[in-house]
C-alpha cells in the first residue's frame, strides 16, 4: 500500500454529511455529491457578513477579493495548477463554451479538432458547434463498444498538422472508463495541438495533476467532489493571456478575470475552498501542505472506493438478468447497467421504492450511448459510489438489483 491507503474512517466521514440523515442509499454520486457540514457552514458564514463586488476600498469588497483568491488557490491545490491560471464560473459547461469561443477565434478553415464519443456532451457540443461555424473539420475518437475503452492508438490516425485541439475526458461519468490521457496528450502535443481535458468526474476519485495529464486546459466541478455548483477551468496563465474571450467592457483585462464575465456567487466560492479542505482532511493522519494532505487523502479514498466497487461490479456481472456496460480495466467507482425485460426508468423507480437513489437515461453521454445502441431502450441505470458509501449499502444494492424482475 502507498501512503495514506486504507486510512479512511468511513464512520467518521459519514458523520460529516447531514444529508445522510434521510436514511436513503445515495448511489447517485457520479452526477453530484452530497455536501459535508463544513461546506454548508462556509457558505452560510459568507452570507452572514457584508460582501460586495470586488474592486472597492472598503471591507466588504476586500472580503469578496479574499473569497475569490482562496477559491482559486484551493482549486489549484486540488489539480496541481497555479492560482493565476484558475478561471471560475457557474459550471464547466458554460466555462467550456467561453473557452471554445476564444479558441475558435484562432482557427482557420481546414483546421481540425478531435473529440471523443466517450465524453459528456459538455466536452463535445461546444467544439462541434464552434468548429462548424469556423469551417473546421471535426474528427471522432471512437469507443470500443465491447470494453468501453478509448484506445489511444487511434489518435495516430486522427491527428495531423492541422489539428488545433483535442478534447477528451479524464474519466467517463457514465461508465467510469479512464482513458490514458497522458499518452493521448503526448501525441497531440507532437503535432502542435492543444489538449482540453474534462476532469469533472475524475477529480472526485483520484488526485489529478494537470501537468502529468498533459492537459493544457482542465475542467473541474465542485459539486462532484462535495462542493457547491461552481466550475473551474485550469490552464497556464501564459496560455490564457494569448486568448481573447468575449466579455463586457467593464470586465478586467487581467488573466484569469477576463474569462469571468458576469461576476461570482461569492458565498459559493467559500464552499469551494471548504470542499477542497474536506477532501484534504479525509485522512486525518496526513500532514504537510494542502497538496500533500490531498495526496494522502485521495489515495485513501481510491483504495476504499475500489474495494466497494469491485464487489458491486463483480456481483452485478454475475447476475444473468443484468448487463453491465463495458469492461475497461481502469475505471472510477461508477457503472451503468440494464436489466432484461425492464426499461431503465422502471429499474430506477423500483430502486427508489427500496430507498436507493440511482440515475437513468443517457447521463448526458449522448454520443456514447448512441454508439452503444443503448438510447433506443432508454439508456441505462447508473450507480456511482463515493467515499461516504458503506459496505452495508453495497450489500443492500446488490440484493435490490438481484430481486428485480419485470412485472
Amino acid at each position: 500500500m502507498g501512503p495514506g491507503e486504507g486510512r479512511l474512517d468511513v464512520a467518521r466521514v459519514r458523520g460529516l454529511f447531514p444529508g445522510l440523515s434521510d436514511g436513503l442509499v445515495h448511489a447517485e454520486g457520479s452526477a453530484g455529491a452530497l455536501l459535508p457540514e463544513n461546506v454548508v457552514l462556509a457558505v452560510a458564514q459568507a452570507m452572514r457578513v457584508p460582501v460586495a463586488d470586488r474592486g472597492g476600498v472598503f471591507p466588504a469588497s476586500a472580503r469578496a477579493e479574499g473569497l475569490v483568491s482562496s477559491a482559486r488557490t484551493a482549486v489549484a491545490d486540488l489539480v496541481g495548477g497555479v492560482s493565476t491560471g484558475v478561471v471560475l464560473g457557474p459550471d464547466p459547461s458554460r466555462l467550456t463554451w467561453t473557452m471554445a469561443r476564444a479558441l475558435a477565434r484562432t482557427w482557420r478553415p481546414g483546421d481540425e479538432v478531435v473529440v471523443s464519443r466517450l465524453d459528456h456532451d459538455a466536452n463535445v457540443r461546444p467544439w462541434v458547434e464552434l468548429a462548424s461555424r469556423a469551417g473546421v473539420a471535426v474528427r471522432w475518437a471512437e469507443v470500443d463498444i465491447e470494453t468501453g475503452e478509448l484506445p489511444d492508438w487511434q489518435y495516430d490516425e486522427l491527428l495531423g498538422p492541422r489539428t488545433r485541439l483535442v478534447a477528451l475526458t479524464a474519466a467517463s461519468s457514465a461508465i467510469g472508463t479512464r482513458p490514458d490521457v497522458a499518452a493521448i496528450a503526448r501525441r497531440a502535443h507532437a503535432v502542435g495541438a492543444l489538449v482540453y481535458v474534462d476532469g469533472t468526474h475524475a477529480a472526485a476519485h483520484d488526485l489529478l495533476d494537470v501537468r502529468a495529464l498533459g492537459a493544457d486546459f482542465l475542467t473541474v466541478a465542485a459539486d462532484m467532489w462535495c462542493g457547491p455548483h461552481v466550475g473551474a477551468v485550469v490552464a497556464g496563465p501564459e496560455l490564457l493571456a494569448e486568448l481573447e474571450p468575449e466579455k463586457l467592457l467593464p470586465v478586467s483585462d487581467r488573466v484569469p478575470d477576463r474569462f469571468e464575465s458576469g461576476g461570482h456567487a461569492f458565498e459559493l466560492l467559500a464552499g469551494v475552498t471548504a470542499a477542497v479542505e474536506h477532501l484534504a482532511s479525509l485522512d486525518d493522519l496526513a500532514t504537510g501542505t494542502r497538496r500533500d494532505r490531498l495526496r494522502a487523502s485521495m489515495a485513501a479514498v481510491a483504495a476504499y472506493e475500489r474495494g466497494l466497487f469491485d464487489w458491486l461490479d463483480q456481483a452485478l456481472r454475475a447476475m444473468r438478468h443484468v448487463q453491465v456496460i463495458g469492461s475497461a480495466p481502469h475505471t472510477t467507482p461508477t457503472l451503468s447497467f440494464t436489466v432484461a425485460g425492464m426499461r431503465p426508468r422502471q429499474v430506477a423507480h423500483e430502486l427508489s421504492r427500496r430507498g436507493i437513489c440511482a440515475w437513468d437515461g443517457d447521463l448526458s453521454a449522448r454520443e456514447l450511448f448512441d454508439a452503444l445502441g443503448a438510447n433506443e431502450e432508454g439508456g441505462a441505470v447508473q450507480l456511482g459510489l463515493m467515499h461516504y458509501n458503506t459496505a452495508e449499502e453495497v450489500g443492500y444494492l446488490v440484493d435490490a438489483v438481484a430481486a428485480l424482475r419485470p412485472r
